[in-house]
Order: structure tokens, then C-alpha cells, then sequence
């Protein structure tokens, strides 16, 4: 029997290659490959129609739109609070955008930032809150946008991980005065890079296009200090392509999960951490927290199943605090951050994309069962 090839937390989805050929022959003709091409204004406006948004702004990837959502709310020389368990790119993005990140520990059941945490960090210097929607899982968005109204605080979410995500009726896009998709290629959706920002209103949206091309207006105009930002035609012809295909995509994603939990459920320490309950999840990652009662630490499966050439991930260790560029940072010191201390040493982010054949799946299963 062949061996296995390795197997990773994750594979990216690519559409049939027929379907992106006529897209690219598109672009050929044209000859316009960025610059807000017809191909770029073809995807926004099918990924508004999609979401179930009005103002999209796309980006050449999440960690720029989030610099720019940030410059956009006039953080400069001030503080945002956000959360330490997150992919580093959040806090890059504060201190591209001239602002110290202030670190507040995490609800304990959804890993997402807790509101009375952020209250607690709000200062004078406080420019904005940027909080996580992790693993896809939902911010207590009532919770924090009642303090950021109460402070007059602008409301920006990295909501890299939650495309498609609703809360209810309505996106969770909608939440906030600005969210900020990632379209990379681990990602649910993926235009190999990518990524959009996601305004409450049209103004703010032709002030991140702006800020995305440089800050220009016109040929002769420019008006604020902006970056070079903008998605190319290219990109924006795969996510047309992906877009068909998003809903089966998840849809496979979300039977992997109820597997998972399934076989998962009834094993001493090993606890599920977003669980296959309902239509508002996209199953982006299925992250599992090792608890005491497990017979071995989270680091000793990891390079257990590592021997079998599988590679789950650690997500997120360390904590964006313990990172030599912000650890000495008031915020960052380990015991006003003890709940996200302790998730980031139990945390395991296992396999999980749409191709994942079911007798691949289950030697992962096996493997998290046995003792």
C-alpha cells in the first residue's frame, strides 16, 4: 500500500481549473491587471451580494486592510486594545497603524476577548478596540460594542476567521464600524491572497479606497498617506471562481467537525472548543483544548502525531504578549492575561479542510483517543 503524503491542519480549496481559464482570458484581453479592474469591481460586488454587505472594499491581503481600517479611525500615537490570542498579525497591524497594542485577557469559553477585560483597559490614550472573532466563533459583539459606545471608542474587528458567519439574521460583518476579512489561502474562502474591509457606510468606504491607492483622488489629488494595498486582477478572478463552490466547501467542513465532536465527546480532557451547533459556523479550524484530565500534555500529542506525518498546529502559541517586540509591554505580563496563559499551553488546532478523506480523519480520531 502507498503511504500516506503528510498530512496538514489544512489544504487549501482551489475551484476547477476550467472554470478560473476563462477568467484569466478575460484579463489577458483587457490587459488590466490591478488598478481597480473589472474583474476586481465584478468580485466586490459579488462577495457584498454573498455576505449580505453593503460597503466592500477589497485588499490585497487582511493584515494591510486592518493597518488601513486602523489609519482610517485615527489611532496614531494612542492605544487599542485588543486580545492576545490571535495570529501576530494583530498587533503587527496596530503598531503599522502608529498605536501600542494593549493586551486583554479572554472569555474562557470562547477564547474572543471579554468585554469586562476591555472595560478594564480603557484610558485616556484608548483609540480603538480590535477585537478577534477566533476560530470563527463570534465576539460577544453586544457586550463590546455597548463599551465602545459608552466611551465614544471606534469598534474594529479582525474577523479574519469568519466568513459567512451570521449571528441570527444578519452577518456579523455588520457589527462593529469596520470588519476585516482574510482571504489567504488557509483560509474557508481563498483568493490564494486576499482580502476585504467591510464599512458601515459609503464615505468610509471610499476612504479605505483611497488609503488603498496611495491616498489618491485623481490624477492630480492626493489627499491623505495611504498604501499600495489593492488586490490584482488575478485575485479577484480566483474568488470568483471559489465563490460557487464556498457553501459545499463548508458544508464538508462542518461534517468533519461533527465527526470529530462525535467521537470526541466522551474522552476524558479533550474539549471541543467551537462545537457543530448551527448554521452560523463556517468550521474554519477545530481546535481542541487538552485539559489535566487528559493522560498527557497538549506538546507530547503533538509530536505523537507528528510521528504518523500528521501536523496539527498550536494555534495560538505563543501568545501575540510573549513576542520580543511586546512582551515588556504593561499589558503583556502573564498574570493579567492568566485565562489566555493557560488556553495557548492546552490548545490543539487538528486537521480540518474540505478534502479530508474520512479514513484520514479517523486516524487523527485514533490517535487523539489513544492510550
Amino acid at each position: 500500500m502507498a503511504k500516506r503524503r503528510p498530512l496538514f491542519v489544512s489544504r487549501p480549496y482551489l475551484p476547477p481549473l476550467t472554470e478560473v481559464l476563462p477568467l484569466l482570458e478575460e484579463i489577458w484581453d483587457s490587459r488590466q491587471l490591478s488598478n481597480n479592474g473589472p474583474m476586481a469591481q465584478r468580485f466586490e460586488a459579488a462577495i457584498g451580494q454573498y455576505l449580505g454587505v453593503d460597503h466592500v472594499s477589497l485588499v490585497a491581503n487582511a493584515s494591510l486592510g486592518l493597518v488601513l481600517a486602523l489609519m482610517q479611525h485615527g489611532v496614531a500615537d494612542g492605544e487599542v486594545i485588543t486580545t492576545p490570542f490571535s495570529f501576530v498579525a494583530t498587533g503587527h497591524a496596530i503598531r503599522w497603524a502608529g498605536a501600542t497594542p494593549v493586551f486583554a485577557d479572554i472569555d474562557p469559553q470562547t477564547l474572543n476577548l471579554d468585554p469586562a477585560q476591555v472595560e478594564r483597559q480603557i484610558t485616556a490614550q484608548t483609540r480603538a478596540i480590535l477585537p478577534v472573532h477566533t476560530f470563527g466563533t463570534p465576539c460577544d459583539v453586544v457586550g463590546l460594542e455597548a463599551i465602545a459606545k459608552r466611551h465614544n471608542i471606534p469598534l474594529i474587528y479582525d474577523a479574519a476567521h469568519a466568513f459567512g458567519i451570521r449571528d441570527g439574521a444578519q452577518s456579523i460583518l455588520a457589527h462593529g464600524d469596520m470588519s476585516v476579512l482574510s482571504f489567504h489561502a488557509t483560509k474557508v474562502f481563498n483568493t490564494f491572497e486576499g482580502g476585504a474591509v467591510i464599512a458601515r457606510s459609503r464615505e468610509a468606504k471610499l476612504a479605505i479606497d483611497r488609503l488603498c491607492n496611495f491616498g489618491i483622488v485623481d490624477e492630480t489629488q492626493v489627499v491623505s498617506i495611504g498604501l499600495n494595498a489593492k488586490m490584482s486582477e488575478f485575485n479577484a478572478a480566483i474568488g470568483l471562481a471559489q465563490l460557487p463552490h464556498v457553501d459545499a466547501a463548508i458544508a464538508a467542513r462542518a461534517a468533519i467537525a461533527r465527526r470529530y465532536a462525535k467521537h470526541f465527546k466522551d474522552i476524558a480532557g479533550v474539549h471541543c472548543v467551537c462545537m457543530p451547533n448551527g448554521s452560523g459556523k463556517n468550521y474554519y479550524a477545530f481546535p481542541i483544548l487538552l485539559t489535566d484530565a487528559y493522560h498527557e500534555d497538549r506538546d507530547a500529542l503533538n509530536a505523537r502525531l507528528k510521528t504518523h506525518d500528521i501536523f496539527a498546529r498550536r494555534y495560538f502559541y505563543p501568545l501575540i504578549s510573549d513576542f520580543p517586540m511586546y512582551r515588556d509591554l504593561p499589558s503583556a505580563n502573564p498574570a493579567r492575561l492568566s485565562i489566555a496563559k493557560r488556553v495557548t499551553s492546552q490548545i490543539l488546532c487538528l486537521p480540518i479542510f474540505p478534502e479530508l478523506g474520512r479514513d484520514d480523519q479517523m486516524e487523527v480520531i485514533d490517535l487523539v483517543c489513544a492510550r
